[in-house]
């Protein structure tokens, strides 16, 4: 046996690890955000207080407010594409470098908006 002691490096790690934290992200944060924000809060079962302007601002204003929402944001987005571009591959749609650099280019693209979008609350 043969063994290439030179082996090609690979960056599918990275794409992997970003795909894996979107997706737990998705499957674990979002839920919860959705049913605290979306459910809880406007049938009154949350204390309206508490979800007042002033309050959900110096959240989003605080460090872990601002990684919360970044990565509300960007992981997602990061599982999303790498789900499209392996996905364009099973549909016999190679698109080769270019379509692995427009993916994750407008994963990278969300990513920083939100990092900007943070900064400028």
């Amino acid at each position: 046996m043969v063994v290439n002691k030179h082996p090609k490096r690979s960056d599918e790690p990275v794409w992997w690890g970003l795909f894996g934290a979107g997706g737990t992200w998705f499957a674990m944060i979002t839920p919860i955000t959705v049913l605290v924000m979306g459910i809880l809060a406007p049938l009154g079962i949350i204390d309206a207080e508490a979800m007042s302007y002033e309050r959900v601002a110096d959240f989003a204003t605080s460090f872990i407010g601002a990684l919360f929402i970044i990565g509300t944001l960007a992981l997602p987005m990061w599982h999303a594409m790498h789900r499209v571009h392996h996905g364009m591959h099973d549909l016999k749609l190679h698109t080769g470098v270019v379509g692995k650099i427009v993916c994750y280019f407008i994963a990278a693209l969300i990513s920083a908006l939100s990092v900007i979008f943070i900064f400028m609350i």
